[in-house]
C-alpha cells in the first residue's frame, strides 16, 4: 500500500481541522506516493528514533509531537530537527505528526488516558463540533454527501468504578504512567470519583474542570501560581508531558492493525522523555 492511504485513513480517524491554531500536525518530511515498508510509532521524533526506523527497514515514522513547529531558512544540521529532516530525506523516510488533531478526536489521547487510569461514562470536557467529509465523500466525490457535525473537543471526564482517597487517588496514577514523580495540590481528604483529564500541557482546562464538579485534574504540566490557586478546589495532579501521552502510539497502532492488517508496525523502544528524574 501506498503511504498516502496510511495518511488518509489517520486523517480520518484524527481530521487535521481539529488541530490548535498554533499546530503543524500533519505531513513533516518525504513523499506520499511510494509503497510502505512499515511504520514505527513514536511520541517524539529524535536522531534515534530516526535511526531506528533506518536500522529497521521502515519508511514512516508517525509521532504525536511534530518535528517541526516554525519555518526554516536553512537545513545545515545545527540542531537535531535539521539533523532529523536531513536523515530522513536522504534514507526516503516520510515524517508524520498527530498531536493536537488527535488531542481533540474522538477516542483520542485523552480516551486513552481515561482508559488506563480506568475511568468509565468518559465523555470531552470542553466539546467542540467540527465539520467533516465522511469516508464515502472522500472515496467517491463525485456523489458528494451531505457533511455531518462531529462532536470533538479538549480533554475528558469520568468516573472511578469505586471512590478512592486522595493518597490512593496519586498512587494509582503515578503507577499507571510510570511517573517518576506526581505532583499535586495539597491534600484536603476529599473522596475521588469524579476525574478530569487532559494529556500534555492541560493547566488550561483546570477551570472547565472545577465548572464541572471534577474531584480530580490529571494532566502533564501545571504553572506554579496555579497550585496556589486551586489547592482548594480540585487536586490537580501533575504526571510529567511525556508520561501523560506515552500510551498514544497504542491508539495509532490499534487503527493501523485495524485498517491495514497486512502493514508493518512497530513501536520505538526509545524512551524520548528529554527530562530526567534523580
Amino acid at each position: 500500500m501506498k503511504i498516502k492511504e496510511i495518511l488518509d485513513a489517520l486523517e480520518i480517524f484524527a481530521p487535521l481541522p481539529l488541530q490548535d491554531g498554533f499546530d503543524n500536525a500533519g505531513l513533516q518530511v518525504g513523499l506520499t506516493d511510494v509503497e510502505a515498508t512499515g511504520a514505527l510509532l513514536c511520541l517524539d521524533v529524535t536522531e534515534e528514533v530516526v535511526e531506528e526506523a533506518i536500522n529497521q527497514g521502515l519508511n514512516l515514522i508517525i509521532a504525536h509531537h511534530p518535528l517541526m513547529f516554525r519555518g526554516y531558512k536553512s537545513i545545515t544540521g545545527k540542531d537535531y530537527t535539521e539533523r532529523c529532516i536531513m536523515d530522513a530525506i536522504k534514507n526516503e523516510i516520510a515524517i508524520y505528526a498527530m498531536h493536537t488533531n488527535l488531542d481533540n478526536a474522538p477516542n483520542g489521547v485523552n480516551y486513552k488516558i481515561a482508559e488506563k487510569i480506568g475511568l468509565k461514562n468518559v465523555r470531552v470536557l470542553e466539546p467542540k463540533e467540527y465539520l467533516q467529509q465522511s469516508d464515502c465523500d472522500k472515496a467517491n466525490q463525485e456523489k458528494p454527501k451531505k457533511p455531518e457535525w462531529l462532536t470533538a473537543g479538549a480533554g475528558a471526564i469520568g468516573e472511578l468504578d469505586e471512590p478512592m482517597t486522595e493518597t490512593e487517588f496519586l498512587k494509582h496514577v503515578k503507577k499507571t504512567f510510570e511517573a517518576g514523580c506526581v505532583k499535586h495540590t495539597k491534600l484536603t481528604g476529599r473522596l475521588i470519583s469524579k476525574v478530569a483529564i487532559c494529556g500534555g500541557a492541560g493547566a488550561f482546562l483546570m477551570d472547565r474542570a472545577t465548572k464541572v464538579h471534577a474531584d480530580a485534574f490529571v494532566t502533564g504540566e501545571i504553572k506554579y501560581h496555579d497550585y496556589f490557586y486551586y489547592e482548594n478546589k480540585i487536586l490537580a495532579t501533575e504526571i510529567g508531558h511525556y508520561e501523560s501521552e506515552q500510551y498514544t502510539k497504542e491508539i495509532i497502532q490499534d487503527l493501523l492493525n485495524r485498517k491495514f492488517p497486512s502493514l508493518r508496525t512497530e513501536m520505538t523502544r526509545i524512551n524520548t522523555n528529554p527530562i530526567k528524574y534523580l
